[in-house]
């Protein structure tokens, strides 16, 4: 059976990914989803990636674009994803951060977790879980894309990552209906992707 690690985005934890981990190892699969050092000021994208098991699939949400090309990986999987680096004003959608603030470190966060539901685009019966939501420090990318197969999943309401940008940056294609947290929004769909894709 395929092995699978999924990467969370900017302020989450590998909680993000509960959900599609429980409908992925339902079917047998096992399951990686750790937690990257988003609050760690001195991490980059290779101190991200060293903590990311290798994979048959790995897939990478949203700023975990930048991570999943460092990790060794069957398939390689960009979900609403920034590739190789952290997109001009033209990646965003117009308005997307105006409720986060910055710390004395220059970690960006949300001081109301309702704010960061709505922003995330997640679903009402999810939004408590933006309360967990934790500081992010600045990470560039590298420019690196992977070596190996890589597909993309384009989320065609998203209003964090635009859509047309995805579309843009995206090979072998595969456009959902949903917003920036697909993994909250459509767990059982995005697990059938990634079982299919495997």
């Amino acid at each position: 059976m395929p092995t699978y690690s999924l990467v969370h985005g900017a302020w989450h934890g590998g909680w993000a990914w509960d959900l599609v981990r429980d409908e992925l190892e339902a079917r047998g699969h096992t399951v990686h989803a750790p937690d990257l050092p988003c609050e760690d000021v001195d991490a980059g994208v290779l101190d991200y990636a060293a903590l990311v098991p290798p994979a048959d699939v790995v897939v990478g949400h949203s700023l975990a674009g930048l991570v999943i090309p460092h990790v060794e990986a069957g398939l390689t999987v960009f979900l609403c994803a920034f590739v190789g680096e952290v997109p001009g004003s033209d990646g965003f959608v117009p308005g997307f951060g105006d409720a986060r603030i910055r710390d004395a470190l220059g970690r960006s966060y949300y001081p109301d977790p309702a704010d960061g539901a709505r922003e995330l685009q997640y679903p009402a019966e999810h939004a408590h879980l933006a309360a967990k939501l934790r500081r992010q420090a600045a990470v560039d990318g590298d420019g690196s894309v992977p070596a190996g197969r890589w597909s993309y999943v384009v989320c065609a309401r998203d209003a964090c990552v635009s859509p047309d940008y995805q579309r843009r940056v995206a090979r072998n294609a595969v456009e959902i209906d949903a917003g920036h947290s697909p993994m909250l929004e459509c767990p059982g769909l995005l697990a059938d992707l990634l079982d299919r894709a495997a």
